[in-house]
């Protein structure tokens, strides 16, 4: 965490081609191991409300969400949670600006994008109107309310960061958790958006997140994510610097060489 402290404090502050950066903030790594998180409330949702996670997973992320409480002295608050599923939307917001950074170069490009990147190119590019901008813009709002609803009980929220254990970076998206087929069950755009359902919530609202190895699944890796607060990064640096010194995970994936 120490690393990632030093990135914060060699990274951050205003920049004049980036109209959402603020200004400088200093202290980052110096200030690791001084917040006092003890008493502070925490709400656990593996799933979020909007993600289906895999049992395995879920039973990885509670464990370590346990642990966490234990050893940061948390409160554990019971609180409804059930953030907005918007995986396409999400999706078409982002491929706007992927296009504009193709230019001319889509679609000869396309044999060269992932299918998942390929399929929500063709979508934007050919079905994009008045009603999918309404759509992302709902999205959105959702997100904002539900996300302020739950800080306003709560200062951390705690989660899975995948549905499942890692996939292959080449893909394709899993559509099947535990052997259900979210296609069939669900339909194409809640199985298309269930690998981001944990993630896009933070994302869409701007809310500070880290997420924290929580051990593996068959070998494959599982991660917890904590969400807190706009602008308290540093608590989250300090929570994730517990779980460092507490439960070390280990520094290479097993089986990488020497």
């Amino acid at each position: 965490m120490r690393d990632a402290a030093r990135w914060f404090d060699v990274c951050n502050g205003y920049d004049e081609y980036d109209p959402f950066s603020l200004p400088q903030v200093g202290g980052w790594e110096a200030g690791l191991d001084r917040q006092d998180v003890r008493g502070r409330r925490i709400a656990v949702c593996a799933d979020l409300g909007a993600a289906v996670v895999a049992n395995a997973v879920r039973e990885k992320v509670e464990e370590a969400a346990r642990l966490l409480i234990e050893d940061a002295g948390l409160e554990r608050r019971e609180v409804p949670v059930a953030l907005p599923q918007g995986g396409l939307e999400w999706a078409m917001a982002g491929t706007a600006s992927l296009l504009v950074g193709l230019g001319d170069l889509y679609p000869a490009c396309e044999p060269d994008l992932t299918p998942e990147i390929m399929l929500a190119a063709n979508i934007a590019t050919h079905h994009f109107d008045i009603e999918a901008a309404k759509s992302v813009e709902a999205l959105r709002r959702a997100a904002i309310v539900q996300m302020a609803q739950i800080f306003e009980q709560v200062d951390f929220l705690v989660c899975a960061t995948n549905p499942d254990v890692a996939f292959g970076a080449r893909g394709p998206l899993p559509t099947t958790v535990d052997g259900v087929d979210l296609v069939a069950q669900r339909g194409f755009e809640a199985a298309f958006g269930n690998n981001g359902a944990l993630t896009i919530p933070a994302n869409t609202t701007g809310h500070p997140a880290v997420a924290i190895p929580a051990g593996l699944v068959g070998g494959l890796p599982v991660s917890m994510q904590i969400i807190g607060r706009r602008h308290e990064e540093q608590l989250l640096l300090d929570l994730a610097r517990i779980v460092e010194r507490e439960r070390p995970w280990p520094l290479v994936a097993p089986g990488s060489p020497a």
